[in-house]
């Protein structure tokens, strides 16, 4: 009983001391604390009223019946949105919460019916529209109603459940690239393999009452990103990596060639000291042939848009027909195939992950399930991202060869065709 009491005594001496303290400090340590809380949660509210303001609409995108084209053609849509990209002044973003416009591609399996939608504001509609008639004259593009309200609003429930996940990249640095569809090409007959075959196939296998979200929110970043992190690993890469000096570390040093100089300069300049350069072997003789492939597809990679890539994976169904195997397994192991070791790829993001352990695992798996719902929901680029390139994004969402798809996708059976050429005209 003495070692409790004594320890309740030294918890609450300290207490007393501590507040003491504050009692002195509290106007110099408060008023940042509530700086950057008021901050936080006002560019959350602005945010919010400019993301609800110009209304949002989803269109699906129906494929041709006949359709060969490789994925590059997609990667049009995608440069002509990284057009919409700017900057904004401190008024512009703390004011009227304005903050890069972005579109979402979702790629949806229902029962085993697979669609493609971009959900957009109303203001891109043209846009994207306009991008894509001019690559695929034939696709069909139609507005209708948002599919995530077709299940219930909470999930978890009696009768529904789910799993869900975000999208991690393998690589902890950005630059990095997935594997795009230039990989997929056989090299002896030049036929390209589609990228996206495995995933609808597995998406086309979904029973009834089963549903498979999966979700790409993209918003292009400024050309100073290449210039700066993108940079950065492709010194690293070559072996010119320059240790970053901090302001003090550089005033030291000047100050250091001063005072060491200082009787030579009353009678000539200061000779501040010069960085000495190491005499360096040829780059193609420095790195080995897989490090030159790598450095190759970093730089090839950088010299297109970047993107900010918010990914998110949702499997949901009715508790009868619901089926992880096919649900998690089937659809994460059709996304390896994007992966490569010695660059970048995906993985399920543990800290979105809905599981739980150890203490009060219904109540946080619950949780975590109706977070990624309602994020998905709201196509919230909020948790971890990737930076992808418009070659990256056209070989994750693209028109899919129909010649070897599954009858499951929805496409267009007829062939538009213009006006007769006899048609009277006023």
């Amino acid at each position: 009983m003495d070692i409790i009491s004594n320890s309740i005594s030294e918890i609450v001496s300290s207490a007393k001391t501590a507040w003491q303290v504050m009692s002195y400090v509290w106007f110099i340590a408060l008023p940042p604390l509530f700086f950057f809380m008021f901050k936080l949660y006002w560019i959350r509210h602005v945010q919010d009223a400019y993301w609800a303001a110009p209304g949002w609409i989803v269109l699906e995108i129906i494929p041709p019946k006949n359709i060969e084209k490789s994925p590059k053609p997609m990667e049009a849509l995608f440069t002509t949105f990284a057009g919409v990209e700017k900057s904004f002044d401190i008024a512009e973003e703390y004011i009227s919460g304005m903050f890069p416009d972005y579109m979402s591609l979702e790629l949806v399996s229902d029962s085993g019916v697979v669609h493609m939608y971009v959900r957009v504001m109303k203001k891109y509609r043209s846009l994207v529209e306009a991008a894509m008639y001019a690559q695929y004259p034939d696709v069909e593009i139609v507005e209708v109603p948002d599919y995530t309200d077709n299940v219930p609003k909470f999930i978890p429930n009696g009768q529904w459940d789910l799993w869900g996940a975000d999208v991690a990249p393998t690589n902890k640095h950005p630059a990095y690239p997935i594997r795009t569809y230039k990989a997929f090409e056989e090299t002896v007959t030049g036929t390209m393999i589609d990228p996206l075959a495995g995933l609808f196939e597995v998406m086309g296998k979904l029973g009834p009452n089963q549903h498979m979200w999966l979700q790409w929110v993209i918003a292009p970043k400024g050309p100073s990103w290449g210039q700066t992190v993108g940079k950065e690993l492709t010194e690293k890469l070559k072996g010119k990596e320059v240790k970053k000096e901090s302001l003090s570390d550089r005033l030291w040093k000047d100050l250091k060639d001063i005072f060491t100089n200082l009787f030579a300069a009353l009678s000539g300049p200061v000779e501040f000291e010069k960085t000495k350069k190491k005499d360096e072997q040829p780059l193609d003789t420095r790195l080995s042939p897989l490090e030159r492939d790598v450095l190759k597809a970093v730089e090839e990679n950088l010299g297109k848009w970047q993107f900010s890539v918010k990914g998110r994976y949702i499997y949901l169904g009715r508790r009868e027909n619901f089926d992880k195997s096919l649900g998690v397994s089937g659809v994460w192991g059709s996304l390896k195939q994007f992966s490569d070791d010695n660059m970048n790829g995906m993985k399920p993001d543990n800290a979105s992950k809905t599981f739980a352990n150890y203490v009060n695992q219904k109540t946080r798996l619950r949780y975590r399930q109706r977070k990624i719902l309602r994020r998905y929901r709201s196509r919230s680029m909020d948790g971890v991202q990737m930076v992808m390139s418009t070659e990256e994004l056209a070989t994750i969402f693209h028109m899919p060869d129909m010649n070897v798809m599954a009858p499951s996708l929805s496409r267009v059976e007829a062939k538009r065709g213009g006006a007769p050429s006899n048609l009277p005209i006023e």
